[in-house]
Formats: structure tokens, C-alpha cells, sequence
């Protein structure tokens, strides 16, 4: 049976084992998969619970808001303070925290964390156990390959976290790390297994450790259409 708080305002399916804590709103036509968690309490109020029943996390939760035509699978939390916008679809197992929001239509995969404040477009699409930390700002039709990871600290542990930025239509490949602070061009591509560590220009291509131009937007399009085809041997 699901656990569906009293102050939530529930217009789509909640399946059994699902848990809906707080003044949590799911639009129409949603789907909450079970052992799926919204609305889960930030760590300073946990600490503050005597228990940790679910009666205690619903009356401490702000609750989440997730839009219509959206799909919640099982295992994912989502914690209070988040907005998941019409037609957003999550992998199992996503966890995303508070102060985060996910534009329309857009699909993060199984095992990716959005690590809270992180700021994501509409018609996205970001792969497996992908890593977004706070402060990350992703924008729209942005494409980020499976294992990908950015940071926010320079030289951790320490206070001065710099997000990354990622322009709109940008794609970073699999396994790419970008480093604190930098800004990722409109269009631009990050070749899988690259190391980002200065900005990159509007549709350009880098690749390597660390990352370096080799090309334009122009170009990569053509070969992924099949128009240039690259060397062999």
C-alpha cells in the first residue's frame, strides 16, 4: 500500500510500496512507480526527527512538485523543494534534491544524481550514472552521455564551489569530466573521456586530457549524419 500524505494533491497513479510526504502535487496523467520517495525531507530536518516514521518526514516536508505526463520509476527519491516539469521521465534510481528543477520532456537515466540547486532545461537528455552537483546549471536539449561527471570544487574539500554551466544543444560524451567553474559553449561537443578544465567556445568540438579543440559543430554533424566518413587504420 502507498504511503500518500493527507496535504498532497494527487491527480495522476501512485503505485503500491510508493511514498508522497508533504503538500506534494503529481499532475495528470503521471506515474509514480512503487518504492518511489517524493517530497523526502532535507538532512537538517532528519536530524531533528526523534524516530524517522513516515508520519514524522511527511508533517516536517515542503513536499515536491511534479508535472503532468511525467514518469517517477521505482527507487527514485526526490527530495522537497524539487520541480519536475510536464513530461519529465526518470530512470530508476535517480535521486535528485532540494532546490533542484528539471525543464519539460526531459529524461534522466537510471543511478544519476542531481545533487541539489541543479538547474536542468527542457527536452534533455541525460544518460545512466551521470553526476550533477550542486549549483550545475544544464540548458535546454542538452545531451550528457552515461558516467559523465562534473565538479564544483577545484581543490576539495573547500567552500568555494563554482558551478558549471552547459549551453543549450551541447553534447558531452561518456565518462567526459568537466571541472569547477567552467563554461560549456552553446552546441558544443566534449568527446567521451574528455577532461574539461577551461571553457569551450559555441560549437566547438574537443576531445583528450586535457581537453582541446579539434573541430566545429559543423563538422561532427556531418560525420554523425554519415556525409563525412573518418579514416580507418
Amino acid at each position: 500500500m502507498a504511503f500518500v500524505s493527507s496535504r498532497a494533491r494527487v491527480l495522476g497513479r501512485v503505485l503500491p510500496g510508493a511514498v508522497i510526504l508533504g503538500p506534494t502535487v503529481v499532475g495528470e496523467r503521471s506515474l509514480i512507480d512503487s518504492f518511489a520517495t517524493l517530497g523526502y525531507p532535507k538532512r537538517s530536518k532528519l536530524l531533528e526527527l526523534r524516530e524517522g516514521r513516515l508520519e514524522e518526514l511527511d508533517a516536517v516536508s515542503n513536499g515536491c512538485s511534479v508535472g503532468s505526463w511525467c514518469l517517477i520509476r521505482r527507487g527514485c527519491v526526490v527530495y522537497e523543494d524539487v520541480t519536475l516539469m510536464d513530461g519529465t521521465e526518470l530512470g530508476h534510481n535517480v535521486l535528485i534534491r532540494s532546490g533542484s528543477v528539471v525543464g519539460r520532456n526531459t529524461r534522466i537515466g537510471t543511478g544519476t544524481q542531481l545533487d541539489g540547486e541543479v538547474v536542468v532545461g527542457d527536452g534533455c537528455s541525460i544518460q545512466s550514472n551521470v553526476y550533477l552537483p550542486h549549483l550545475t546549471r544544464v540548458g535546454s536539449n542538452v545531451f550528457i552521455g552515461p558516467g559523465a561527471s562534473v565538479m564544483n570544487d577545484r581543490y576539495p574539500p573547500s567552500d568555494r564551489l563554482e558551478g558549471v554551466e552547459i549551453g543549450d544543444g551541447a553534447v558531452i560524451g561518456s565518462g567526459a569530466l568537466l571541472v569547477a567553474g567552467i563554461r560549456i559553449g552553446r552546441g558544443a561537443v566534449v568527446a567521451a573521456g574528455a577532461v574539461v578544465t577551461r571553457d569551450v567556445p559555441d560549437e566547438a568540438v574537443v576531445v583528450g586530457v586535457p581537453a582541446r579543440v579539434v573541430g566545429t559543430r559543423s563538422e561532427y554533424d556531418l560525420k554523425r549524419l554519415g556525409v563525412i566518413r573518418r579514416p580507418r587504420g
